[in-house]
């Protein structure tokens, strides 16, 4: 492991490039560009505060709801898009698996680094609302990155595991959408834990993104961190990322031979 990790070290360069790469591709000829970063998760939030927050008078823990949900539909927004992404980095890159070797955990974090380029253009919208509604951060603002690390871990740690089963199974680019459009509904975005029943919330804690979600609101806004969430958070991520990395490196040797 400790050599497969400074083969990768050692092809950082690489990394850079295919990352950019993916960035450039995403928005060639796209009219609106980056902006689209902030549009998709701008017109989610509009709708679940109009739908959820007005109509159905669902709490938001005492944060103004389009606040609320749009500080959760960010991060939701990086995984969900950069999970197809990720997912699907191995085919799509077909080309390059069967013409020359580089350490292909590359292709996947190339794909889960380009979705950071978003992640950072729709937080400027976030600073922008915080202004607005006049909430000024704590100490805990602090904390914000380690939620963002931990995305991206999941996204990784899924990702790996998905594109190397797509390789084999091409149904995974059509299970995919379909995780994402499940976990939408059981991850805290339109609704915090509070508003689950006790006996759920340990069922719903399993969720890693619902630990990821609520640890960074409360960062933002300043409500209490609950640790036990985070914490199985955390150990629902590190296994998914031991599980992705363990089952990418002992199927990464037949890529190019199936692909």
């Amino acid at each position: 492991m400790g050599e497969r990790f400074s083969e990768v070290w050692r092809s950082r360069e690489i990394l850079y490039f295919l990352a950019w790469r993916d960035v450039k591709v995403r928005y060639k000829q796209a009219a609106l560009g980056v902006g689209w970063a902030v549009i998709q998760p701008l017109f989610t939030m509009i709708t679940f505060t109009l739908f959820f927050g007005k109509l159905a008078g669902i709490p938001s823990s005492g944060v103004p709801y389009p606040l609320f949900s749009y500080s959760a539909l960010l991060l939701w927004t990086y995984f969900s898009v950069t999970l197809s992404q990720v997912g699907n980095s191995l085919v799509a890159n077909s080309n390059l698996i069967t013409k020359i070797y580089f350490p292909r955990m590359l292709l996947p974090a190339a794909a889960a680094l380009g979705g950071i380029l978003d992640l950072l253009v729709g937080s400027v919208l976030l600073i922008g609302m915080m202004f607005y509604y006049h909430v000024t951060p704590g100490w805990s603002l602090l904390l914000t990155p380690l939620f963002v690390g931990q995305t991206v871990l999941l996204v990784m740690g899924t990702g790996m595991l998905l594109a190397s089963l797509n390789v084999r199974y091409r149904d995974v680019k059509y299970t995919i959408p379909f995780i994402v459009q499940i976990g939408l509904f059981v991850t805290p975005i339109i609704y915090p834990v509070t508003f689950i029943p006790k006996k759920y919330t340990t069922l719903l804690a399993l969720n890693p993104l619902t630990g990821i979600v609520e640890g960074f609101r409360a960062c933002l806004f300043g409500g209490t961190i609950d640790w036990s969430i985070v914490g199985l958070s955390w150990v629902v991520t590190l296994f998914f990322l031991a599980l992705g990395g363990l089952h990418f490196s002992r199927t990464e040797r037949v890529f190019a031979d199936i692909v």
